[in-house]
């Protein structure tokens, strides 16, 4: 009978605590936008808003003031300091830039890069970016890009573009856009092109490695908040989202190692005026490291796809939706391209850079784009030792610090009341130049050292698209289509871009 009783006394007593505790959390989280529970943090407030995570980030750093700390499940290490603070920024990317480094979480979300720059840290990041900043400077390189996108633009992209035109067919830009970068990003990484846009408008056949970039980078975003456990769990069973990873890298390496035996054939070949290989370039300019392997190589490859493929085609993407949907921002562009490019060029393509720097309204037109969707719309990184941020928050040692560029472009204290307006003329002075934004508030192209060393070859590229597209074409976004952020460390649009195309009439 006692031990009956000392039970129920034992039972109520816990349940009681049990009570007060849920009732003290409630109170603490009581109008918070990310409520933190025991032992399972805010990771349910993160499953809540997963479809629609980027416009959630914002939201939860305008309410805590540009900084927020996120508190992951116990024991997990998915714990990490959020900000969309330019200072902050600037702080942990270049005046105390020494502190902050990828971190070993992070090579473990993205071990797919490999020991690409993407992946390295300080004096192997230093050595290879010295190596890529030699080689993207030379002229031959720089020569060999824009012939290789005017060409691709002339012998491919109008002439698909006119036949879906002629054919009065839809036509899903996005992806159009996608297979034109994957071309140029592999005729310049490996001297070759895999014809992925055709130039004739017809079924577009499925390329098991275009289609994997995507899949790899929607696994890649899971990972930032998945335990490692899970993930290994995953891993070994071969199920979930590690699966689809899995099919997605053996695809892609599959075409990688292709591209890899056409590179060998050709390694004692000598270069000419027409022909440049950027991995061959890098492997030549190794700096004492011997012989490339088979490994570096591979990475190497992987991570100019990275680089070149998915964000300019989303970049450009963004771009032509918001243009479609602004017929002013549109008319002004092609008023500007008429007056610099129209007597120049037949099908107004500018090639050369003085001619592109004409183009004032549309680069801030793209500016704009970029600012309001980013094409890598997070990064994060991990800190070496403790340190105070200048907003006064705290970072632990082998702490991890996300910074958000799509929260940023929406950051009334850094672009304005108006910063959720499409606005290129905010881009322009009044003396009609480009006004340059440090930085570390336009971070589209990252900041500090560890700036986009291929920036202006983005610019470049994705000017010679868009002013040759405005110009021949009239895109219409179909109607009802729907446009929004995949959920991905690329910010490509869910549904793709489905568009009807007619020749403008000029």
């Amino acid at each position: 009978m006692f031990m009956l009783q000392y039970s129920n006394i034992v039972e109520f007593v816990a349940i009681s605590i049990l009570f007060f505790l849920y009732i003290h959390y409630w109170r603490r989280n009581r109008g918070k936008i990310a409520p933190s529970w025991p032992i399972i943090g805010m990771v349910l407030t993160i499953l809540r808003y997963v479809p629609d995570f980027h416009n959630f980030t914002t939201l939860v750093l305008k309410r805590h003031g540009g900084t927020f700390q996120f508190e992951g499940p116990w024991f997990t290490n998915t714990s990490f300091t959020g900000t969309s603070d330019p200072k902050n920024i600037d702080h942990v990317t270049n005046k105390n830039f020494g502190n902050y480094g990828k971190g070993s979480n992070f090579k473990e979300i993205l071990d797919v890069l490999g020991g690409s720059i993407l992946n390295l840290d300080f004096h192997e990041w230093k050595l290879e970016r010295t190596v890529n900043q030699l080689i993207f400077k030379r002229k031959n390189f720089q020569n060999f890009f824009h012939q290789s996108v005017q060409k691709k633009v002339e012998n491919c992209l109008l002439p698909f573009l006119n036949d879906v035109s002629e054919a009065g067919a839809q036509v899903d830009l996005q992806d159009v856009l996608n297979r034109f970068t994957f071309d140029i990003t592999c005729t310049i990484a490996y001297g070759f092109d895999p014809n992925c846009l055709p130039n004739k408008f017809s079924k577009l056949r499925e390329i098991a490695s275009l289609k994997s970039l995507p899949v790899m980078e929607e696994v890649i975003f899971y990972r930032h908040f998945i335990p490692i456990y899970l993930r290994k769990l995953q891993k070994w069973l071969n199920v979930g989202q590690e699966k689809k990873f899995k099919v997605a890298q053996e695809n892609i390496d599959r075409f990688l190692y292709e591209c890899m035996s056409t590179y060998s054939s050709r390694c004692g070949e000598e270069f000419d005026v027409c022909y440049f290989d950027l991995v061959k370039e890098l492997t030549k300019e190794g700096y004492g490291r011997g012989e490339m392997s088979e490994t570096y190589v591979r990475d190497t490859g992987f991570s100019l796809l990275i680089a070149g493929n998915g964000t300019i085609s989303s970049g450009l993407s963004w771009f032509f939706w918001l243009v479609s949907i602004h017929p002013v921002v549109q008319a002004k562009i092609i008023d500007e391209i008429n007056e610099n490019c129209h007597t120049q060029y037949e099908n107004c393509i500018a090639s050369r850079e003085e001619d592109l720097d004409k183009l004032v309204y549309l680069h801030a037109a793209l500016c704009e784009a970029l600012r309001l969707y980013p094409p890598i719309p997070f990064e994060h990184i991990c800190s070496v030792k403790s340190d105070i941020l200048p907003s006064g928050d705290h970072v632990s040692e082998n702490t991890k610090l996300m910074y958000s560029m799509y929260a940023m472009g929406r950051m009334e204290q850094i672009w304005g009341e108006d910063c959720m307006e499409f606005k290129p003329e905010r881009w322009i002075s009044n003396k009609g130049y480009i006004i340059h934004v440090p930085s570390y508030k336009f971070l589209t192209f990252n900041t500090g050292p560890r700036s986009c060393l291929g920036k202006d070859l983005s610019f470049v590229q994705m000017k010679m698209v868009a002013a040759t597209i405005l110009w021949k074409f009239q895109i219409k976004v179909v109607e009802g289509h729907p446009v929004m952020p995949r959920i991905s460390i690329i910010l490509r649009m869910k549904h793709g871009l489905k568009v009807e195309v007619t020749k403008r009439c000029i």
